[in-house]
């Protein structure tokens, strides 16, 4: 039993010392935007509540606000409070569903690319004959938003130009939304959630019905600044091949699986790619002071 209990606070004195390497990143994000502890303190505190409630429960038993306390170590008065509030539901803004479906569609049918395979030009406004137009394209997915509008917002975000021609141009490079935008800040939100989801669950051996979920990367140190921009260029080209193919298979499969029973699985494949100087790192940890 000693032996046990001893292992258990070597293994949380560990993921400790992960979660400040974790942490620190994302206090730099809160602090670039004047979010101070507190605030983060307090939804902190909601979510350990509400991830007791919601995954930690006892098998034909009540959640009692005494148990929550147990688990978590928040105060009762506080647990009662928190599991009181209304969460509100985090969707994507309308312009990124829908975005990310047109731009699918664009870069994968057959349609709507040239020889190359590349996404073409297509004309701003439906025309006589079956040529598609960047306002069929819209209006194939939804009648709700105007062409325009669309439009416009992929103007502002650099996602697609308008040539002389009055034909709509995707840009290819420039699907990454602005800094600080609605759309960057949901896409942070998904993929860093997604990524730490898979990890966690790979670490609490919870591999579900396809083993353990994908998390692997190639780290190397001691490299110059011309060998980083090496295998920085070789890891855009093929991350960018990888999701070509999986978007173009993922559309196939999303339009024959749709409606059909058991369909409400969400997938989603990142890749990152991360550079740092270690020899400007002066991290100094609480074991240097004097």
């Amino acid at each position: 039993m000693a032996e046990t209990t001893a292992q258990n606070a070597e293994t949380a004195d560990r993921l400790l010392a992960v979660l400040r390497r974790i942490f620190r990143p994302l206090v730099r994000l809160l602090l670039a935007n004047s979010i101070p502890y507190p605030f983060v303190s307090n939804l902190l505190r909601g979510v350990y509540v509400d991830v007791a409630v919601k995954e930690f429960p006892v098998a034909d038993k009540r959640q009692t606000d005494s148990r929550i306390t147990l688990l978590t170590g928040i105060h009762r008065k506080d647990v009662k409070r928190l599991r009181g509030q209304r969460r509100l539901q985090l969707r994507p803004p309308r312009t990124v569903a829908l975005g990310s479906q047109l731009i699918a569609r664009w870069t994968t049918l057959p349609e709507y690319l040239n020889e190359q395979g590349m996404p073409r030009p297509l004309p701003r406004v439906a025309a006589e004959g079956s040529v598609p137009s960047f306002e069929s394209l819209v209006r194939s997915l939804n009648t709700d938003i105007r062409p325009r509008v669309v439009l416009d917002e992929w103007l502002r975000l650099g996602i697609a130009h308008v040539d002389a021609d009055d034909r709509v141009c995707l840009n290819v490079q420039a699907f990454i939304p602005p800094t600080g935008s609605e759309e960057m800040t949901y896409y942070f939100g998904r993929n860093l959630h997604d990524h730490i989801a898979a990890a966690v669950r790979n670490m609490m051996g919870e591999p579900g019905e396809l083993g353990s979920l994908l998390d692997r990367s190639v780290n190397y140190n001691n490299l110059s600044n011309a060998a980083v921009a090496e295998l920085t260029a070789i890891a855009k080209q093929r991350a960018m091949e990888v999701l070509q193919e999986l978007n173009a298979r993922a559309l196939q499969l999303q339009q024959r699986d749709s409606g059909q029973p058991g369909a409400s699985q969400r997938f989603n494949f990142g890749l990152y790619l991360f550079v740092e100087d270690q020899a400007a790192d002066v991290t100094v940890e609480p074991d240097d002071h004097e």
